[in-house]
């Protein structure tokens, strides 16, 4: 018979004025054997305890009773909940926005259009945030060396010190801040011209001195619509720790930028835009030098995706006919003929595409994507806010030197 594991601390914790109840009682007041109490035990559904002068394990009895009511109990500690969310949905190599297929919306709505969708509400995007002094201090103090990236969080963090009301969390409040918000950043981005428009509009000079046109603007839109979201990224779970502990919108954003900012997220894209544009010239030599590193093709591949990444496969499309550079499709071509059977291109190549396609900054791609997933990460706190706060709460398991063991007298 196989022997039944519990829960248990390390070494018994003196009584901390919590009511506990032995197995013997809980087993009696759940009508149940006591070998069934240590299984809802190794389950979760209750926590035991070692209390000094007290044989057998404890049980804490408003565990007991939220058992008995048929109440959930709070998660115990070394546990992560399950995020219950009701905005993107990731099945069968498909991507959704609250069940509306995401490369559908690529194709027929505005950027501003899917926020409202994300967000539920909608709102005015103003061209405006920030005035001309706070957008030269910004740029002066992010020096020349400063990414797209970089200035998006300086701007975030400026917005968020001068809003005395930014712990509003009601959906239209957030809504009217975080629209204002990205307009700061366009600013910014763009040294001081506000432009006009919807978003895509006023991105695009931001980017490249390209001239725009309607086939240019639509592809940049559909990149920012296909990117806004994309379920429990690393991104999006730091923006939700953050907005569970209430911290304001600005907070949040700040928070997902931080886990934005890696070589294996948001930086991702940087990695396929240096890989493709030093390819170019010649896809099979740039291909072979990965290969022979024992690497992957930065940009192929995904953790989720099994067979292709939509976002990717739809970008990939409309930008072969957007215009700009040749190369870029006719390297795009060879590259696809040395993928393994089982790999593809996913949306960090497609952004590295747009950029080379029509001669954008090296952080463009980057940018265009930290950008889109601000929706998002809005649209997660305005869940998270609903929910119960402070609800993450992992246990770190320690494993260094015990107090007492002869390591730290040694100390």
């Amino acid at each position: 018979m196989a022997r039944t594991h519990t829960r248990r601390f390390p070494t018994p914790i003196q009584h901390d004025g919590r009511a506990y109840l032995t197995t013997a009682q809980v087993a009696k007041l759940l009508g149940v054997k006591p070998a069934t109490v240590y299984a809802y035990v190794s389950r979760g559904r209750m926590s035991s305890a070692r209390i000094d002068g007290i044989d057998g394990s404890v049980f804490p009895v408003d565990e007991i009773e939220a058992l008995v009511d048929g109440r959930p109990r709070r998660t115990p500690a070394g546990v992560v909940e399950r995020i219950q969310t009701e905005l993107t949905l990731l099945a069968d190599d498909r991507l959704y926005y609250r069940g509306r297929d995401a490369v559908t919306l690529a194709e027929t709505a505005s950027f501003e259009e899917v926020a409202a969708l994300l967000w539920n509400v909608e709102t005015d995007w103003p061209a405006a945030a920030l005035d001309d002094d706070a957008i030269e201090a910004i740029r002066a103090a992010a020096g020349g060396r400063a990414r797209g990236v970089d200035l998006v969080r300086m701007t975030v963090d400026v917005l968020g010190a001068r809003d005395a009301l930014r712990y509003q969390v009601d959906p239209a409040a957030v809504a009217v801040k975080v629209a204002a918000l990205i307009g700061g950043c366009l600013q910014v981005l763009a040294a001081g011209e506000p432009g006009s428009g919807a978003v895509a509009d006023r991105l695009w000079p931001c980017l490249t001195e390209e001239s725009p046109a309607p086939r240019k603007i639509k592809v940049l839109n559909a990149a920012l619509v296909l990117l806004a979201d994309h379920d429990l990224s690393v991104g999006t779970v730091a923006a939700r720790v953050a907005a569970s502990s209430r911290g304001s919108v600005y907070a949040v954003i700040g928070a997902g930028l931080g886990a934005f900012d890696g070589p294996t997220h948001g930086g991702a894209t940087t990695l396929a835009y240096r890989f493709l544009r030093d390819a170019i010239d010649d896809p099979d030599v740039a291909v072979a030098a990965v290969l022979h590193a024992g690497n992957r093709i930065p940009g192929t591949g995904h953790v989720v995706y099994r067979d292709r990444d939509p976002r990717a496969e739809y970008l990939l499309g409309i930008i072969a006919g957007s215009g700009g550079d040749p190369r870029v499709g006719q390297a795009l071509d060879r590259i696809r003929q040395h993928l393994p059977e089982s790999s593809f291109l996913n949306s960090d190549f497609a952004l590295a595409a747009l950029a080379l396609q029509h001669s954008m900054r090296a952080d463009a791609a980057e940018t265009v994507f930290a950008l889109a997933r601000i929706v998002g990460w809005t649209a997660h706190a305005l869940e998270e806010y609903g929910a119960r706060a402070l609800r993450f709460r992992p246990e770190g398991v320690y494993t260094g030197v015990r107090p007492g063991s002869s390591a730290s007298a040694a100390q």
